[in-house]
């Protein structure tokens, strides 16, 4: 009888510590999440303020915002192979894709990537066929 009080003791008092400590943790939890300034495509616009420096192992969002003065895209094979996407959100339409080598706006509009940094390494996207620097982003993953 002692022992069976014993056990209900011990099962009622071990949740407890459990349930203080939250909802589980994860790559893909709230607190792992960071938002990203935008990426602007706009003629003779700079793509960002300033370069990345990403974490591997955080989850990452961005929106792509173009104003339509130019039909412009980014390309970026070896970021966007350095990431796993989580989704592409356009207009409200989810996307999951397999890979990604660049993206293109014919006119205005937004795109949100949400993805997880993975391999470390220094990276660029950028307007393709341009070579100055406001048209590149400079991306490091530590």
């Amino acid at each position: 009888m002692r022992s069976i009080l014993l056990a209900a003791l011990t099962l009622l008092w071990l949740p407890a510590p459990l349930l203080a400590q939250g909802p589980p943790a994860g790559i893909l939890a709230a607190g792992n999440k960071q938002k990203l300034p935008p990426i602007t495509l706009a003629a003779g616009q700079p793509l960002a303020a300033q370069p990345w420096a990403l974490t591997s192992g955080t989850y990452y969002e961005v929106e792509i915002e173009a104003d339509g003065s130019q039909e412009l895209g980014l390309e970026g094979a070896a970021f966007f192979r350095a990431i796993w996407i989580d989704e592409i959100v356009i207009e409200g339409l989810e996307i999951r894709p397999l890979a990604l080598d660049s993206v293109e706006f014919d006119e205005a509009g937004t795109m949100e990537i949400g993805f997880l940094a993975i391999r470390p390494g220094r990276y660029v996207l950028q307007v393709p066929g341009t070579t100055g620097p406001d048209q590149q982003l400079q991306i490091t993953i530590n």
